[in-house]
């Protein structure tokens, strides 16, 4: 497992993830439980300081988890 970054806010429904390296579009995140929070569907802002956009899976709520840690499955 592999930390994606920080849930920084949540914007037209999906969560936007401060991020330290880009990951791969697809890829499935996980909270700290192992619990499927949704996929990265896009990637953006600089280089040094990228974000991702995570779309949630099924009914998952997003917004309890601001400033919470991510990870990559």
């Amino acid at each position: 497992m592999e930390r994606l970054g920080t849930l920084h806010r949540i914007a037209q429904g999906l969560a936007i993830v401060r991020v330290a390296d880009s990951p791969d579009i697809g890829s499935t995140v996980v909270d700290d439980q192992l619990e499927d929070v949704g996929i990265v569907v896009d990637v953006f802002g600089p280089v040094d300081a990228p974000y991702a956009t995570v779309a949630a899976t099924g009914d998952r709520r997003l917004a309890p988890l601001i400033g919470e840690p991510l990870y990559l499955r």
